[in-house]
């Protein structure tokens, strides 16, 4: 994994297998990865992650709550951290489920510690992007949530494809009021184009439904 480890991310290990756990953090640790290690699902399950990329390596078969059920509270948690599944019981159907549900890769035991890396830096890349479009989308809700109200409907019209002269109509107003808001909404917004303002409504998931 070389030189893409970022020290700030953090990999958490649920494994009931002492021995497995240690192993995992010493493989982990020697790549220069923070790691914590847990017994079961319930120890992870409401404790506060980190403002980091992260990433789980859980073991299917959990005494308690399974890696799968586990998979399922998260999702209804809110918690979209990348999972790598372990076992050295799989099969095909809870392979397609773990995978189908998000799950970032799944090893059966024994496998090769380079595959676990490859797998473990995947995941972090991906929760790093993750983090990164969440950041984006919400400098941009914050840029759109200064606009007034006239604004937002200018964006919403402008965006669907509406002329000036049509958004006018639609709002009854004259046309030079549309090209004020539309002008301050744009500087407001910061965006150099049309096409900026699409994309970042597009992102927002604002949508004006033409009659």
């Amino acid at each position: 994994m070389g030189e893409a480890i970022d020290t700030q991310s953090v990999v958490y290990v649920i494994d009931d297998d002492v021995g497995m756990r240690e192993a995992l953090k010493s493989l982990l640790g020697s790549v220069g990865l923070r790691v914590e290690v847990f017994g079961a699902a319930s120890e992870f399950l409401g404790k506060k992650l980190p403002d980091a990329a992260v990433c789980l390596v859980v073991d299917v078969r959990l005494p308690g709550l399974s890696g799968l059920d586990f998979q399922v509270e998260l999702t209804k948690a809110n918690i979209d951290a990348p999972i790598i599944f372990i076992t050295g019981h799989g099969d095909i159907a809870m392979t397609v489920k773990a995978m189908k549900a998000g799950a970032v890769e799944f090893l059966a035991k024994p496998f090769r510690d380079q595959d676990l890396l490859d797998a473990v830096k995947l995941a972090l890349e991906k929760d790093k992007a993750r983090r990164h479009s969440r950041k984006m989308t919400a400098g941009i809700r914050s840029l759109y949530e200064s606009l007034t109200p006239r604004e937002q409907q200018v964006i919403a019209l402008v965006t669907a494809g509406l002329m000036n002269k049509q958004v006018a109509a639609e709002m009854g107003v004259s046309e030079i009021t549309v090209k004020v808001h539309r002008g301050n909404a744009m500087r407001k917004m910061k965006a150099g184009s049309l096409a900026d303002l699409i994309r970042m409504a597009d992102v927002l998931g604002i949508r004006h439904s033409l009659k």
